[in-house]
């Protein structure tokens, strides 16, 4: 676990229009987070392996894939070609996720795993080693702009108990919800990543909000 804070905005509440300048204006972010949707596993659609690939293109910031999607399998080589640094996919989708962490690792790309909110943590706990990172979701996944869920954070409570205790060196992510109001919590609960949408390309200035963030992730 890093005392550094990791911030990574998600694109998904850039202005489209002018995805490449907005990007530019986060360069105090540690990784940009790319939101995947395919209107079936969620009921929102976002965009594909091409703009994920247009991204990559004009950042030489981690790119951090969020697969909302059925059947990951079928679809993590074209995120890879895509340039992702990790592919993070949803236990719910796919039915065999050790063998798709293991795959995922073979290719340089570091594997991690999202849950919905009403999924448990605990029948995953086992598999951890087998991962780079989780990523908690603190909000319903498929939509940008949702409230906090506070309960989510006894998910990272367990997960960062369980990762001290065996010494793994696995990265606890939180989306959903995250602002100036929502981080510090979060971090007290044992996040090392945040990904933050509406709060960072909602702001004046998306560059000094990351930074704002960061400060208040910080250990206390």
């Amino acid at each position: 676990m890093s005392n550094k804070p990791i911030i990574a905005p998600s694109i998904l509440a850039a202005n489209f229009a002018r995805l490449g300048e907005d990007i530019q204006r986060v360069q105090s972010a540690d990784w940009i987070h790319v939101d995947i949707m395919d209107g079936h596993f969620v009921p929102n659609l976002s965009f594909g392996a091409g703009i994920t690939a247009d991204v990559n293109a004009v950042t030489t910031k981690p790119l951090d894939v969020h697969l909302m999607i059925e059947n990951p399998e079928r679809w993590v080589d074209d995120y890879i070609k895509a340039g992702a640094t990790g592919i993070t996919f949803h236990v719910e989708a796919t039915d065999d996720h050790v063998a798709l962490a293991k795959y995922l690792r073979s290719k340089g790309i570091r594997p991690g795993f999202s849950l919905r909110p009403k999924t448990p943590i605990e029948p995953y706990l086992p598999d951890l080693e087998h991962f780079g990172l989780v990523l908690v979701m603190s909000v319903e996944p498929g939509f940008g702009g949702q409230s906090f869920m506070p309960d989510q954070l006894d998910k990272v409570r367990t997960l960062r108990s369980e990762i001290d205790s065996r010494n793994l060196d696995v990265i606890i992510e939180i989306d959903g919800g995250i602002s100036e109001s929502t981080i510090g919590a979060a971090a007290d609960a044992g996040c090392d990543a945040y990904v933050a949408g509406s709060a960072v390309f909602g702001a004046e200035d998306p560059d000094a909000e990351v930074r704002k963030l960061a400060e208040l992730a910080r250990r206390r």
